[in-house]
């Protein structure tokens, strides 16, 4: 590689290291020309400069080399994705065509730099993905698999990088996206390695002192570990030895994350963990040989150590949908210690690392049923979720749901999620069975559509063609494509039965020879306090609203508006006085919040956790229901929500004037026990201007006193120099919004 301005000294040493890696990595799959291509591509961007460096200042070649690094030495990719990765900066900034691309190196490239520059596109703004563009991110996972492990791969590599960076800001973002989005993704594809990787750094930058903390704890309790590993793994070796089996043996630490996890769920300390480590057996066996060699391992092991039979996963007889392999077993080891142990072979394992990219090499296949399935799942959510939100909750519970197995009457194996129904084996065999359903018989015996599925249940599902899906079938299902299926037909029945309503109050209204005045309806309707059109012709339909009643009412509501028209007397334009003009009191000037783009208008309440005013640092929290809910940054659930649903926050400030709206803020004031010092903080508000005193209550208690005042106040600024004269009272000790 040539030395470019490009690079700073350091970067360009380091850039030639990892050329030389990757080269040394991919060697095998690249064909005779494309280094030089590649080469010459490079240099060319390089001379360009206009690709830029990303919020981290980071170099965008030595970046992109880093991740194509990750994707053929941890993931086992490719030629294609290689090449896709390097060269797709040059299609996105305009230096290089796809057509070119195509040309010279062939469809393949240029259909996966096809996508990443679509991902790219949506990252163009942030750091992270917005929430409106999740479903657009999602449909760019779905036309072609390995754009998602190549993502996966690049945001490894970002988190790797950022750990000295300034911008905490962005860091806290990109950590937060890559436990949510990122780690569960390479879960369900079976990236287990960079999995773990991205979870243990997301913990390290949200989380700091809880990583360190349990990290130290992990070093100073080493050695012990390693002993007893020693010790539990020896008598193993020689009896495997023994029975004439390849293999090698390790011992593996439980990643810093899944440690917090165990605590959390415990509700204990560290010391209070006990499965820290698992025990794993590697066989070199050949394929005919991989399971009766896995299983004589499992009984060497067993006759050594108590198993817990409760704690057997066997995923030798049936393979998890990702193509993970292997036997699982908990064992009583020396000490009285439970210890996890792990068999499989060198193609489990490297299967297990490297997840689906090994999964196609040794099948010699695109794809894995399962994993085609899930995809096609995406594909369906995307279509029949209501907005991006829906999108995102339904894709993430998707994520981490371990399986079940079960057989049709005629023996075919379905893979559903754990806690799966009846309903949901159901809508997986057609949507057309689920609407229909009406029970099941399961191992022969009659149960009904909630009942839970386990492994190695045999299903047959009992039809009628009376039956249509029912609202609270929602609260049965767990699957994605059942809950989508079950919406769809019942958008359909609503709609069907809408329309049969509406003509049949039509009829009505002709019947009785009453004129139909569709905006006197619409008032009538908003007055029975239906929400929407919708649900008022779902009453009728439903017979929960009488229709002649509903007539009834119209004709009085019309019979009114009549009178009321004729007693207006005209009066002539001059005699008209603009009245002066008075705002309700709780009236939002429309330019009192801006949130998200600039956007105003928009319908929001502020939070009664931190109770925000105008004046205060605060962000925007979009509600299930779909409306915003203001918080204050400093609010006390701010930390969480941002954690958990940071797809969820949008940016919110004030603007405008605060006029025209009184904000409730409760002060807790603490001081010594004296009825003057009450009487002076009192004396203080009602002085103050546009500040009201609402409500007050004492509580005394060993010489103190301890108040809870609530005042209205239109801004930020007036309660802040309200808080200041307020501490300035003698005996006052300490005051608190």
């Amino acid at each position: 590689m040539e030395k470019n301005d490009f690079f700073t000294p350091e970067e360009h040493k380091q850039l030639i290291a990892l050329y030389r890696k990757l080269l040394s990595l991919s060697k095998d799959t690249l064909l005779k020309d494309d280094c030089r291509k590649l080469k010459a591509h490079l240099i060319k961007d390089m001379s360009a400069g206009t690709i830029p460096r990303n919020v981290f200042g980071m170099n965008p070649i030595i970046e992109d080399i880093q991740t194509a690094v990750i994707v053929a030495e941890e993931i086992g990719m490719r030629r294609a994705s290689i090449l896709g990765i390097m060269l797709h900066e040059s299609v996105e900034y305009n230096l290089c065509t796809l057509d070119t691309i195509k040309e010279e190196y062939g469809e393949d490239v240029a259909g996966i730099i096809r996508g990443l520059v679509k991902i790219n596109e949506l990252y163009d703004k942030s750091p992270t993905i917005e929430s409106e563009n999740f479903r657009n991110l999602l449909l760019s996972f779905a036309e072609d698999m390995r754009v998602i492990l190549i993502i996966i791969a690049d945001r490894v590599n970002l988190m790797r990088q950022i750990k000295d960076s300034p911008n905490e800001e962005a860091r806290l973002k990109v950590a937060n996206e890559a436990a949510y989005l990122y780690a569960p993704l390479a879960h369900k594809l079976g990236l287990y390695k960079l999995k773990s990787e991205l979870e243990d750094l997301s913990l390290k930058y949200t989380q700091h002192d809880v990583y360190y903390h349990i990290k130290e704890k992990l070093n100073a309790t080493k050695e012990t570990r390693d002993r007893y590993i020693a010790a539990f793994i020896e008598p193993i070796r020689k009896k495997l030895e023994a029975a004439g089996l390849k293999f090698h043996m390790k011992g593996r630490t439980k990643s810093i994350h899944s440690i917090y996890q165990k605590m959390k769920r415990q509700g204990c300390p560290f010391e209070g963990v006990y499965d820290l480590f698992a025990i794993r057996i590697i066989l070199d066996s050949p394929l005919e040989k991989e399971k009766q060699e896995c299983w004589q391992a499992y009984s060497i092991v067993t006759d050594m150590y108590l198993p817990n039979p409760k704690r057997l996963r066997d995923w030798l007889s049936v393979p998890k949908s990702n193509g993970y392999e292997s036997l699982h077993i908990t064992v009583m080891g020396p000490e009285g210690k439970w210890v996890e142990v792990q068999i499989r072979t060198e193609r489990m394992d490297e299967i297990a690392e490297k997840g689906l990219a090994a999964h196609w090499r040794y099948k010699g296949i695109k794809g894995e049923t399962g994993l085609d399935e899930w995809l096609n799942s995406i594909r369906e959510t995307l279509e029949s979720a209501d907005n991006d939100l829906d999108a995102m909750d339904q894709f993430k519970l998707d994520l981490y749901k371990d399986e079940v197995f079960v057989f049709s009457p005629k023996g075919d194996l379905y893979k559903l999620p754990k806690g799966a129904t009846v309903l949901d084996f159901a809508f997986s065999i057609h949507s057309n069975v689920g609407c229909k359903c009406i029970g099941a018989k399961v191992n022969g015996k009659n149960v009904q559509l909630r009942q839970k599925l386990n492994s190695g249940d045999q299903v047959e599902i009992m039809t009628s063609n009376t039956q249509t899906p029912k609202r609270d079938w929602l609260n049965i299902v767990t699957t994605s494509k059942a809950r989508n299926k079950i919406r769809q037909a019942l958008k359909e029945i609503a709609a069907r039965q809408s329309a049969f309503a509406k003509e049949m109050l039509e009829r009505k209204f002709k019947n009785r020879k009453i004129e139909y005045d569709e905006a006197i309806l619409m008032r009538l309707i908003r007055k029975l306090g239906f929400k929407t059109v919708t649900d008022f012709y779902q009453s009728i339909s439903d017979e929960s609203a009488d229709i002649n009643a509903i007539i009834d009412r119209y004709v009085e509501m019309q019979k009114r508006e009549n009178e009321l028209h004729d007693e207006i007397t005209y009066r002539s334009a001059e005699a008209y006085n603009m009245p002066s003009p008075t705002e309700p009191k709780d009236y939002y000037k429309e330019d009192v919040l801006v949130i998200d783009q600039n956007l105003k208008g928009l319908d929001f309440t502020l939070a009664k956790c931190c109770h925000p005013i105008y004046g205060d640092d605060v962000f925007g929290f979009i509600s299930i229901s779909g409306g915003i809910k203001i918080h204050r940054n400093d609010c006390p659930n701010a930390k969480e929500l941002k954690s958990r649903f940071p797809y969820r926050i949008v940016k919110a400030r004030w603007a405008g004037k605060s006029q025209g709206k009184q904000y409730p803020i409760t002060l807790r004031i603490i001081g010594h026990d004296d009825i003057g010092i009450i009487t002076n903080i009192t004396s203080i508000i009602n002085k103050e201007d546009n500040i009201l005193l609402r409500s007050i209550s004492i509580d005394s208690h060993d010489g103190l006193f301890s108040g809870m005042l609530t005042v209205t106040v239109d801004d930020n600024a007036k309660l802040e120099a309200l808080i200041k004269k307020i501490k300035t009272v003698k005996g006052v000790m300490q005051v608190n919004r």
